[in-house]
C-alpha cells in the first residue's frame, strides 16, 4: 500500500516539489496546505481575492536581490523588466539593488518605464517600424531618448534601416551591437562585419556607438558529453573579448571608451561573471529575482522561488468523472490514488505548475481549461470550495501579465499592490 506521503507526491515535478520541500515545513493544515501555504490561504480568504491572483513573496525577493549584489562582482546589475513586468515591482528592485539601469523588450513599454530617470538598453533587436513608431509617440516626460535609450542593432542591413530611420525623423539615437558569443540567436560574430559597421555608425552623425552586448544563457545547459560547461564559458569569453578589441580599436579615438555598455549574462550564468576579470562592465538579471520553474538551476541554487500563482477552488468532489463515461473516471481512480478526489479551480491552462497542496495533477482525458481546470488529488488531499491551489509558474515574463495585480506579501501580510505593465 502506497504511504500517504507517496500519494501526495504522485504527479509533481520532482525538481519543483524537492526545491520547494527543502524550504517549506511539511506539516499540512487546511486545504492541505503546508504552513507556509496555509498562512497564504488565510490571507487571500481573509482579504475576499476570490480570483487568480499573482503573488510575490517578498522576503524571497529580498533575499535573491541581496543574493545577487553579492554576486555581481564588483560590476552594475541591469534589471531585465521583461521578467518582473511592474513599474512598482522594478522600482522596488532598484531600490534595493541600487540599479538605475533596465532591459527593454517590448517597444510599447517603454512609456511604463521611461518616465523615470533609468538606463534603458534594449534586449533584442526592434523591427525599425517599431522604433519608428517609438518617436511618432508623444515625447515621455521626464525622459531623454538620446541619453536614455540604447537601440540593439544585430546585422548591417537593420543597420542601414536605422540610419534611414534617424536620418528622416532627423533623431540622435545610441546603439548597441549584439554579439553572438555561441547562442547562435543571431549578432555579429565576425570581426570584419563589426568593423564595417562601426565605420557605418561613425560616419553617421545621428548614430552614436554606445557599446556590445553578448548574451550566454547556453552555457549552463550545454551536455557535458559535448562540451563541458566551463570549456564552453571560456569560449563566450575569448569570443566576446575578440570582438571588444576590435570595438575598442575603432572607437578609441572618437569616443570615451570608459562610458561604452558591455552587456554580457542573464539570469543564468550571471553569477559566473563574477570572478572573470575584465570584458563585461554590466550583467543582466532578471527571473532570478522571482525564480520561476525553468530558473531551478544549479547556477540559481542560492536563489529562492519568490513567485506564485493562487486561484480559488470553485469544486470539490470525491471521485474521478468523464463525461459521457463515468466508468473511465471510476477507473482511474482505482488505479492511480492520486485521482480519488476531484476539484475545479478559478481559471487555469497557464504556463505554471500545481505545488500546493503537494500531489495535485491535471487530468489528461477531461483536458486542460483557461476557464475552469479539472486538477485530481489523493484523498489525502482536503480541499474545499473557496479554498485557494497554488501554483508555480515555469515563467515570469508572460504570466506575470495575466493578472490584474500582484500581491507583494511577507508574512502572511499584503505590503504592496502592483500593476503589471500593460500594452500601450
Amino acid at each position: 500500500m502506497p504511504s500517504r506521503r507517496s500519494l501526495l507526491l504522485g504527479g509533481v515535478a520532482l525538481g519543483g516539489a524537492v526545491a520547494l520541500l527543502s524550504m517549506r515545513p511539511n506539516k499540512l493544515g487546511a486545504g492541505g496546505h503546508n504552513d507556509y501555504f496555509t498562512n497564504l490561504n488565510n490571507v487571500l480568504r481573509q482579504n475576499g481575492e476570490g480570483r487568480p491572483t499573482m503573488i510575490v513573496d517578498l522576503d524571497a525577493l529580498d533575499h535573491n536581490i541581496r543574493e545577487v549584489s553579492r554576486a555581481l562582482g564588483g560590476r552594475d546589475l541591469r534589471i531585465v523588466a521583461k521578467s518582473v513586468p511592474s513599474t512598482s515591482l522594478i522600482d522596488y528592485i532598484s531600490d534595493l539593488s541600487g540599479s538605475n539601469r533596465l532591459m527593454a523588450f517590448h517597444e510599447p513599454f517603454l512609456g511604463a518605464m521611461g518616465n523615470q530617470q533609468f538606463d534603458i538598453l534594449f534586449g533584442k533587436p526592434m523591427p525599425v517600424a517599431a522604433a519608428a513608431r517609438f518617436y511618432d509617440r508623444p515625447a515621455l516626460k521626464r525622459f531623454d531618448p538620446t541619453t536614455q535609450l540604447q537601440w540593439l542593432i544585430d546585422t548591417p542591413e537593420r543597420l542601414a534601416q536605422y540610419v534611414s530611420l534617424a536620418q528622416t525623423k532627423n533623431v540622435t539615437m545610441r546603439v548597441n551591437i549584439e554579439l553572438d558569443v555561441g547562442l547562435h540567436r543571431g549578432g555579429v560574430h565576425d570581426p570584419a562585419v563589426l568593423q564595417q559597421m562601426l565605420k557605418t555608425i561613425e560616419q553617421t552623425p545621428q548614430l552614436t556607438f554606445n557599446g556590445l552586448m553578448g548574451y550566454d544563457p547556453h552555457v549552463v545547459k550545454m551536455p557535458e558529453l559535448i562540451v563541458g560547461q566551463q570549456e564552453e564559458f571560456q569560449q563566450v569569453q575569448q569570443r566576446y573579448q575578440k570582438m571588444l578589441d576590435v570595438a575598442l580599436a575603432s572607437v578609441a579615438k572618437t569616443n570615451n571608451t570608459n562610458d561604452l555598455t558591455l552587456n554580457a549574462a542573464g539570469s543564468p550564468t550571471y553569477a559566473l561573471w563574477g570572478n572573470v576579470d575584465g570584458i563585461a562592465n554590466e550583467l543582466s538579471v532578471g527571473s532570478g529575482f522571482v525564480k520561476p520553474l525553468d530558473f531551478d538551476l544549479p547556477s540559481l541554487a542560492n536563489h529562492r522561488p519568490a513567485l506564485y500563482i493562487a486561484t480559488p477552488v470553485l469544486k470539490s468532489s470525491a471521485g474521478t468523472w468523464t463525461a459521457g463515461a463515468d466508468w473511465v473516471g471510476e477507473a482511474q481512480s482505482l488505479w492511480d490514488p492520486n485521482r480519488a478526489r476531484t476539484i475545479f479551480v478559478y481559471g487555469g491552462y497557464w504556463q505554471a505548475k500545481p505545488v500546493s497542496p503537494e500531489g495535485l495533477v491535471t487530468n489528461p482525458l477531461f483536458g486542460r481549461s483557461s476557464n475552469q481546470e479539472m486538477l485530481n488529488a489523493s484523498d489525502a488531499v482536503d480541499v474545499n470550495v473557496d479554498d485557494y491551489v497554488f501554483y508555480r509558474p515555469t515563467q515570469s515574463e508572460f504570466v506575470m501579465l495575466q493578472f490584474g495585480e500582484i500581491l507583494g506579501v511577507r508574512k502572511g501580510q499584503i505590503e504592496h499592490r502592483w500593476k503589471p505593465f500593460t500594452w500601450a
